[in-house]
């Protein structure tokens, strides 16, 4: 390319741009190598979104590749394809992904989370697959001292419930939780997944000299502009500086695109489609291109946009919504603009595949940039770093935690109410009622709620079990161990609904990886996830890295809890087994499956009643945790149980109250003697669940039970509406339900 130029975007670009723009000095230096001559403004655009830790996972690829990424359901290479992909049998698959959209949603809520659902969507519908559930996993912080928290929740949530609503998808779960930790940068982790053929599914790749390439969808706008960059720094006092990076939403017009995008998807007129998520057109081409290996040449000129004189680096790197790009056989245009003018969607021909490995941009009949597409990709040219790590000095100080020392309540009635109090334990129904949670009318759970979300696909009568799950307070406290328990908990969670995992997808949320504590607390929790991941045989198949969850103060730098959210799968083989949380029937025994301690250690109890921050992880072994979830199943198929609910936070007390309210039944239970009552009721020790028979089945169950090695006790029994603990009257189930329902709505009605 030539460098004599009056167009400043194709001007020599030196290394105080690259600095500007976020690359490094070394970074440049290669880049200049790469092309064998100095960069113009536009390329170094281009390198600077695609080597961003959002888009190249530059300090993190290393670490993820330790993940497993095999597996005997597995269609599709980790990381290969828009979504990962497992055989879900009857010649049908599931395609799924989680990904982060903290910072659009920390400066703008409701645009940042709205356009966070439409984006993983279309990962899932790219790939040929209609989206059939939606989860999300969202942080905050305290609502109940914190008005910008509650900002962030008010349009966090309603953003998520307006698009999801809109676009037609049912949200089957999620999780909420609070700490003070995010109260500058809340977390949203939006997930979906959905089904496809296995002989229908489309690759996002690109290949044959000559094919048309096409944009469909939306116009390009100057919105989310270097969207992948900002999402690759830390929040700061200037960061609403950048607000015309959040892109803008259009649920309908996303409805549109799923469905044209679905009937193109039954024909063969296409190599290959990819979704116009981080980096936009420029991520797209390349991504294709790399896979593929072939070049592409773009006329930015016939692409539409939404404002007239748009540069060439603002097309390139737009992240406007609702866009994908499509490589077509060569001959089949029409079939495929007729069906996109069906729709009434753009469809546009931008450019053509060539040979090599190049991809050309055009503007003005000028070329404005050249650049090989295997250096932009994730595993290709760009650069991988592993940063310094150094264990925490916090990690010592829990160690010194004295569960002995720790008081018992002399009131433990008035501290169970005062727990269900918790914003972190409350109900979340002022979130859920915001979500469509019925459309399409395959939702399993929603009047039979059960530890996973449930959606019958309707073509084979099986069920997927699905769920999203992570406490983030036990991964702070011991990264390896806790990322560990997330996914145990999640696995335990398909399990109590009567389906077996068959895959994770993850989001993993930390602080900046240039704080080598931070950076610790990274490596440790890829190394237990990978160890748990590979006990319950759930290959990772995707998911997405979010670095720099950390606010810059003048007076403090404020990572967030280390935060691996856990996106699982799990297949329920015949939807007449599933299981559901809720008691039955009054006289029903009450039995806990799993072994009890005397271990409080990073409870919601010790932190809110005794304000202990610092201490380990909650008791857990892996293997037991395997035991328990092969219990579970044996009991559920052979129709010895009618109720199973995992003891997770809030502890077996918060199990049973959330067993209970569904019916409006109560319960009368015993604590075991050998353990101290706040411990076995509010302690939250790993790897036990809750479980409800009927008197005819007791014998039954009992065999079964002693043959296994999965310890168990009878806690008591599920009566008509009076809550007993050790023959003490603890109310009635109104009483419960006026206190857990009523905590959130109360906060967020504070202006």
């Amino acid at each position: 390319m030539s460098t004599t130029t009056t167009n400043p975007d194709t001007a020599p670009a030196g290394v105080e741009t690259a600095k500007k723009l976020g690359l490094l000095p070394d970074e440049y230096e290669k880049i200049i190598g790469i092309l064998g001559r100095t960069p113009n403004f536009t390329e170094l655009s281009i390198f600077s979104a695609m080597w961003s830790e959002h888009c190249s996972y530059k300090n993190s690829i290393k670490q993820l590749k330790t993940l497993p990424r095999s597996g005997p359901k597995l269609l599709a290479e980790a990381g290969e394809e828009n979504a990962g992909l497992v055989d879900i049998g009857d010649g049908w698959a599931c395609a799924f992904k989680i990904e982060s959209h903290n910072h659009p949603s920390a400066i703008e809520p409701y645009q940042g989370a709205a356009t966070g659902v439409g984006g993983i969507n279309r990962d899932i519908f790219t790939m040929g697959a209609r989206p059939i559930a939606q989860l999300n996993s969202l942080r905050f912080g305290d609502i109940t001292k914190e008005q910008s928290s509650r900002w962030h929740m008010r349009g966090v949530v309603k953003g998520i419930g307006d698009y999801g609503n809109a676009f037609g998808v049912p949200v089957l779960g999620g999780e909420v939780y609070f700490d003070p930790c995010y109260t500058t940068n809340p977390l949203v982790n939006a997930m979906s997944v959905g089904i496809v053929r296995t002989d229908k599914v489309i690759s996002a790749t690109s290949h044959g000299v000559g094919n048309p390439v096409f944009i469909v969808g939306s116009a390009t706008g100057k919105d989310g502009i270097h969207g992948a960059s900002f999402a690759s720094k830390d929040i700061t006092a200037t960061s609403m500086d950048d607000l015309p990076a959040v892109q803008v939403g259009d649920p309908f017009m996303e409805k549109l695109l799923l469905e044209a995008s679905l009937e193109l998807a039954r024909t063969d007129a296409i190599i290959g489609m990819q979704d116009m998520g981080a980096a936009g057109i420029t991520c797209s081409t390349s991504e294709m291109s790399a896979k593929g290996g072939a070049g592409m040449d773009i006329d930015l000129d016939k692409v539409p946009t939404r404002q007239q004189g748009m540069r060439a680096w603002e097309i390139l790197l737009s992240e406007s919504q609702e866009r994908m790009l499509v490589v077509v056989k060569k001959g089949r245009e029409k079939e495929v603009k007729a069906i996109f003018d069906k729709w009434d969607l753009n469809c546009v021909e931008i450019g053509t595949v060539t040979k090599g490995g190049t991809i050309r941009f055009f503007q003005q009949n000028e070329l404005v940039a050249e650049v090989p597409a295997e250096s932009l990709v994730l595993g290709g040219g760009a650069p991988v770093y592993v940063r310094e790590s150094k264990e925490p000095t916090y990690i010592k100080e829990n160690a010194k935690y004295d569960g002995a020392r720790i008081d018992e309540p002399d009131d433990l009635r008035r501290v169970a109410y005062d727990l269900l109090a918790s914003p972190n334990i409350a109900s979340k129904r002022w979130v859920s009622e915001q979500y469509d949670t019925m459309v399409r009318t395959n939702n399993m759970s929603t009047n039979a709620p059960s530890d996973a979300g449930l959606v019958l696909i309707k073509e084979t009568g099986k069920g997927l079990a699905v769920t999203v799950d992570c406490n983030s307070r036990y991964v702070h406290a011991d990264p390896y161990t806790g990322a560990m328990i997330a996914v145990s908990e999640a696995a335990r969670n398909i399990a109590c609904t009567g389906g077996e995992p068959c895959g994770v997808t993850n989001c993993l949320n930390f602080g900046n990886p240039y704080d080598p504590e931070v950076y610790w607390q990274f490596e440790q929790a890829i190394k237990g996830m990978g160890d748990a991941c590979r006990a319950f045989e759930t290959p990772v198949t995707g998911g997405n890295v979010s670095f720099y969850n950390h606010t810059v103060t003048e007076k403090r730098n404020i990572p967030v809890f280390p935060t691996p959210t856990i996106g699982m799968v799990g297949l329920v083989p015949d939807i007449t087994k599933r299981m559901s949380l809720d008691f039955k029937l009054k006289g029903d025994l009450l039995f806990l499956l799993g072994k009890s301690t005397d271990d409080i250690a990073c409870s919601e109890y010790l932190v809110r009643h005794h304000k202990v921050e610092r201490s380990p992880a909650p008791y857990f072994d892996l293997d037991e945790e395997r035991r328990l979830h092969t219990m579970l199943l044996i009991l559920i198929r052979k129709g010895l149980i009618n109720a199973a609910h995992d003891v997770s936070e809030g502890g077996l007390w918060t199990t049973l109250v959330e067993m209970a309210l569904p019916r409006g039944l109560g319960f009368d239970v015993i604590t075991d003697s050998e353990i101290r009552p706040d411990a076995f009721l509010f302690g939250e020790g790993q790897g036990r669940a809750v479980v409800a028979v009927n008197e005819d089945e007791e014998v039954e169950f009992l065999d079964l039970m002693q043959a296994s090695r999965v310890p168990f006790i009878l806690l008591g029994h599920v009566t008509k509406g009076k809550i007993m603990v050790d023959d003490l009257p603890f109310g009635f189930i109104d009483d419960v339900r006026k206190v857990y329902e009523e905590a959130i709505p109360k906060a967020m009605a504070e202006q």
